[in-house]
């Protein structure tokens, strides 16, 4: 599917609130209410979204442990891996890489105990050989919303 000017200025409004109505965007983006149903609906439809989701301060509601997980695999068997850690509900991110690491993760954990037993689940796996762990002590930035 492609998409044209329009398309990606509702993407960038429905990045900064998705709770606005077709009617408010519709009238910021000055065009017709039918128009902008029509195309998120042709949007969602094609797969460009995928889903509507809240972006929430963890630091507000629990204190969490934000860590970067780089892992060198063994025996081939990294998209397997990959599959099964992304399953995991406190993974945020998968990422093969080129070079070393051969995968990178993000994850946010309760507390070191709960980070501890993560770590020592990925070094139960058959095709890790070796991880490096890195903590995050102070986010400055962190919006994995996409440009349009």
């Amino acid at each position: 599917m492609e998409i044209d000017d329009l398309d990606r200025r509702i993407l960038e409004e429905l990045l900064k609130n998705s709770k606005r109505s077709y009617r408010q965007l519709a009238d910021y983006l000055q065009v017709a209410p039918g128009t902008i149903l029509k195309r998120i609906k042709d949007m969602e439809s094609g797969g460009i979204i995928k889903s509507y989701s809240i972006v929430v301060d963890q630091g507000k509601i629990s204190s969490q442990i934000i860590a970067l997980v780089e892992i060198i695999s063994s025996g081939g068997k990294l998209e397997e891996m990959g599959k099964k850690l992304s399953k995991l509900p406190n993974i945020y991110g998968v990422y093969e890489t080129t070079g070393s690491p051969d995968a990178i993760i993000i994850g946010k954990f309760r507390d070191t105990d709960e980070l501890g037993k993560f770590a020592r689940y990925l070094l139960g796996l058959p095709s890790v050989s070796r991880t490096n762990t890195h903590v995050v002590l102070n986010t400055v930035k962190e919006d994995f919303r996409i440009l349009i």
